[in-house]
């Protein structure tokens, strides 16, 4: 535990991912409290949180609620809902929020940080997400593959004392100085896997050895490379490679979008393929591949 201190932890959206970093906070000690929706909270309060991770299959004790008063108290702050629903958790938690919280914002997408900071006075931090985790039944999660951040904000010391608390609670942490083309890395691959993984309900290793799907993807990475460019951000080389090794990394992997549309929910499709539609419209970038990967999900959606 950092400096051997046990803080308060709220996790507003405990989904998988929510799960798997508030998890890791109370396995190291921390006073950790998951809300989210009945089905999971009434499991929580009956026997803890059962993280099922790849070293370890353990029921962790934490708190639960379905109310976003819940963050009322934390330090610190897992901001984890869908994209979807960011305007209106954030204006949700406002008003509960301790003066000296801090916000650490885990959503995909790349637009998230700016939505929460118009609505909350706090600091809030954005994070690039690698894990692979699902909820296999209510309270259960189970942890596939990863778990690290990386993250990056004007706010020096918080970045500083947000990395202390993850890596002592054994989640690595990068601290980077370009947190905006971190978070457009992660929507190259989100762009890549999420759509096709869902429309094929393929874990990611079966999926990328079908027939002219690599060439599939590297079409969507070139398109969203070039809207990223188009909109000033700075992004690392080599991005193709990295997004092909994703499956190498995760073979059993099911996208958040594939298990979003398994169980009839609501995707994130507009924040991730619509995102860079979008976005290619407004700065004149075309971005076939990812329209049509855009319109199948919705169409199944709509189903």
């Amino acid at each position: 535990m950092a400096n051997g201190e046990s803080i308060r932890v709220a996790v507003l959206g405990a989904g998988a991912v929510g799960c798997f970093f508030g998890g890791m906070l109370a396995r190291a000690g921390h006073e950790v409290t998951l809300i989210g929706r009945q089905v999971h909270v009434d499991a929580f309060k009956a026997k803890g949180l059962r993280f099922e991770g790849l070293q370890f299959d353990e029921h962790v004790p934490v708190g639960a609620s379905t109310e976003a008063s819940a963050v009322r108290g934390a330090r610190l702050v897992l901001f984890c809902v869908k994209s979807t629903d960011t305007e209106d958790a954030a204006a949700q938690i406002a008003p509960f929020l301790d003066a000296g919280a801090v916000v650490v914002n885990l959503q995909n997408g790349v637009d998230n940080t700016e939505r929460i900071r118009a609505r909350v006075a706090q600091p809030v931090i954005p994070a690039v997400v690698y894990v692979a985790t699902e909820m296999a039944g209510p309270g259960h999660l189970k942890h596939h593959g990863r778990g690290d951040l990386v993250i990056g904000s004007p706010h020096a010391a918080w970045n500083e004392r947000v990395k202390a608390w993850f890596e002592a609670a054994g989640v690595p942490v990068a601290i980077s100085d370009n947190v905006a083309g971190e978070l457009w890395a992660k929507l190259v691959v989100n762009c890549a896997y999420n759509a096709l993984s869902a429309i094929t309900q393929l874990p990611y290793g079966k999926m990328v050895a079908g027939a002219g799907v690599r060439d599939l993807m590297r079409d969507v990475v070139e398109e969203t490379l070039a809207v990223a460019g188009a909109s000033g951000v700075a992004m690392a080389p080599g991005m193709l490679e990295r997004t092909y090794a994703i499956a190498a990394a995760m073979p059993t992997q099911f996208s958040s979008t594939a298990q979003d549309l398994a169980r009839g929910k609501p995707t994130e499709i507009e924040h991730l393929n619509g995102f860079v539609v979008r976005r290619g419209e407004a700065l004149g970038v075309p971005t076939p591949a990812n329209r049509a990967l855009y319109a199948l999900v919705r169409l199944i959606e709509a189903k």
